[in-house]
């Protein structure tokens, strides 16, 4: 822990050494115009984040302790803009020394009508808050159960994505040539119920998901076709992957695999009763699993997201949302199941949620509720937010992850022992 500490010192002190005046100098720069091709920015953020409970399976109390340096660039050229984001983070919990680089990229016009995106990047798309059905794009779930900053839901990729953009409608398409999974709990910070042992475990060992080899055949495609229509805004999407969790077992080598997924689905978003309602849908091809007969494969799927939000008062916004997961050919996968039946998913999970959130003090003050609830899995995750900014270089952020189930073995049941208060202190420059 000592050694964490140094390494955090370290980061703290070549930070105050780079960053005061020279943000400030370029504020007052009479020859500003010649120098704003290059763009830098960045914060520094202390985190905390402790167990409301202990967990016998995961010694540690803290499930967050860190100091985080973030720095990102831009830089404009003639034809292309260049892009950066590294983050350092000196982790106490793990005990060690880490960089995630979550952004390097370049982005260019291609003709009169496509853009050009390579390298390391961030992709989103879909209509659902903290639901995602079409975006398969690679989610960080450890760092948002763990309470870091809602950004760091999103994980990068390496991608090249082409927008193409018409006047009727618009294509973007994006190949991954090696596929990038979720960033799911392994077992070292978070526990998780293994459906195998039949019990919540923790690492050793770690959960490791074997990626499929990097061939032309593996690489990950997605496609949106989107546009307009009136005030409706609608989108069809294609996907050609994987799972983006080691949810299939190969029994020959004893080990967790990502199985191999088609994906097609759609959305609706637009205003409605003085709101904004969203409705999107996916199905999700299993492609070595299309019977529903190899337990150790997952089923195919179908999705459902209806969601509305609306400002019920000056300030005062009410957001839900109601999602359903359906599981194909659940008969032939209870019949083939080998383990305890109390651990067969069931056909039908049903999931609701609900969005409070008071902007205050000119937003500088923003108190935020989030509530999960499945009724089929009887279980529930309520997650309140604050955030203060102090100023516009110095913001202040806490909340709670509280979950519950009746059951270890459902979704939000198996972080029960994972609950957590977390706070947050950034400074930007």
């Amino acid at each position: 822990m000592l050694k964490i500490w140094k390494q955090s010192t370290m980061i703290a002190m070549l930070l105050a050494l780079a960053v005061p005046g020279q943000a400030d100098d370029w504020d007052d720069d009479p020859w500003d115009d010649e120098v704003s091709a290059f763009e830098w920015y960045g914060f520094i953020e202390g985190a905390a984040g402790h167990r409301l409970q202990s967990n016998p399976v995961i010694g540690d109390d803290f499930s967050l302790g860190e100091l985080r340096l973030q720095l990102e660039g831009r830089y404009q050229g003639d034809v292309a803009t260049w892009q950066f984001k590294v983050d350092g983070v000196a982790d106490g919990v793990l005990e060690e020394l880490d960089a995630d680089v979550r952004e390097a990229m370049v982005s260019f016009p291609w003709g009169g009508s496509t853009d050009v995106r390579l390298g390391r990047q961030v992709l989103t798309w879909g209509t659902g808050d903290l639901l995602f059905l079409n975006d398969l794009f690679p989610k960080d779930w450890e760092s948002f159960l763990a309470g870091r900053d809602d950004e760091y839901l999103k994980a990068p990729s390496d991608a090249l994505r082409l927008s193409w953009y018409g006047d009727r409608f618009n294509i973007d398409a994006v190949i991954t040539p090696q596929f990038e999974p979720d960033r799911y709990p392994d077992g070292q910070r978070l526990s998780y119920f293994d459906p195998m042992q039949g019990h919540i475990v923790g690492a050793p060992p770690i959960l490791r998901g074997v990626k499929p080899p990097r061939t032309t055949e593996n690489a990950e495609l997605a496609l949106r076709l989107h546009g307009m229509t009136g005030s409706q805004e609608w989108a069809v999407y294609g996907y050609r992957g994987f799972f983006s969790q080691p949810t299939a077992f190969d029994p020959t080598s004893n080990e967790f695999t990502f199985a191999r997924m088609n994906a097609l689905g759609a959305s609706l978003r637009g205003p409605l009763a003085g709101g904004l309602y969203n409705l999107e849908t996916s199905y999700y091809d299993s492609r070595d699993n299309r019977d529903g007969d190899n337990p150790m494969l997952p089923n195919s799927e179908v999705r459902f997201l209806a969601g509305f939000e609306r400002e019920m008062a000056t300030n005062f916004t009410l957001g839900t949302q109601y999602y359903l997961e359906w599981l194909q050919d659940h008969g032939s996968l209870r019949r083939h199941w080998p383990m305890d039946p109390a651990f067969l998913p069931d056909e039908h999970r049903h999931l609701a949620t609900v969005r409070l959130t008071w902007r205050m003090m000119r937003d500088n003050l923003i108190v935020s509720v989030m509530n999960f609830y499945s009724p089929s899995d009887d279980d529930y995750f309520i997650r309140p937010t604050v955030q203060y900014r102090h100023t516009d270089r110095l913001q202040f952020n806490a909340g709670i992850n509280l979950f519950g189930g009746s059951e270890p073995s459902t979704f939000y049941g198996q972080f029960e022992e994972n609950s957590s208060v977390f706070a947050r202190l950034r400074y930007s420059f």
